[in-house]
C-alpha cells in the first residue's frame, strides 16, 4: 500500500515538473542575427524553437524575431534589441496567468492575447524608464540606447 502511494505521489510530481517546463511560446520567424539566451548559453533563434520563461531574445543590426506565446500573444522583436521574458504562466482552461517582460533596448511590437483579456493587470512590460500594464491592446515599445 505504501509503495502504491509513493508511486502516485511520484507520478504527480513528474506531471507538475513537466507543466513547469512547458515552453512559454515558439519562435515563428527569425531573420539575420538573432539569438536566444538561456541559462548562460546562447543559441541561434530559429523558426520552430521553443521559448521558455526567463529566456532573452537578442538581435543584431539585421535581426528580427517573431514569437507566438501560448496564450496567442504575438511579439515582434526588432533589430538591435534585447528582450527578456522574465515570467510566463498561462492556464489554457481559465486563461489566467502572468506575463512579465523587460525590453532592455530596441523595439518590441505586441499584440496581446488571451491572458491580458482575461486577467487585467497580469501582463506587464518594463523598460529602463517605465512599466506598462496591458489590458488587451496592440502597441510598440522603442527603447533607445542610453535611456
Amino acid at each position: 500500500m505504501m509503495a502504491a502511494a509513493f508511486a502516485a505521489l511520484t507520478a504527480v510530481a513528474s506531471i507538475n515538473a513537466c507543466a513547469d517546463e512547458l515552453p512559454a511560446g515558439m519562435i515563428k520567424s527569425a531573420k539575420g542575427s538573432a539569438a536566444i539566451e538561456r541559462a548562460g548559453a546562447r543559441k541561434p533563434a530559429q523558426a520552430g524553437a521553443a521559448l521558455m520563461a526567463s529566456d532573452r531574445v537578442v538581435t543584431g543590426a539585421d535581426g528580427s524575431v517573431g514569437i507566438t506565446l501560448r496564450d496567442e500573444t504575438l511579439l515582434a522583436v526588432g533589430p538591435n534589441s534585447n528582450v527578456w521574458l522574465e515570467k510566463y504562466a498561462f492556464d489554457p482552461t481559465s486563461h489566467e496567468g502572468k506575463l512579465d517582460a523587460t525590453v532592455k533596448k530596441g523595439t518590441l511590437g505586441v499584440i496581446s492575447g488571451k491572458l491580458s483579456k482575461q486577467s487585467p493587470g497580469a501582463v506587464q512590460f518594463r523598460t529602463p524608464t517605465s512599466i506598462l500594464g496591458v489590458r488587451g491592446t496592440e502597441f510598440v515599445i522603442d527603447v533607445k540606447d542610453g535611456e
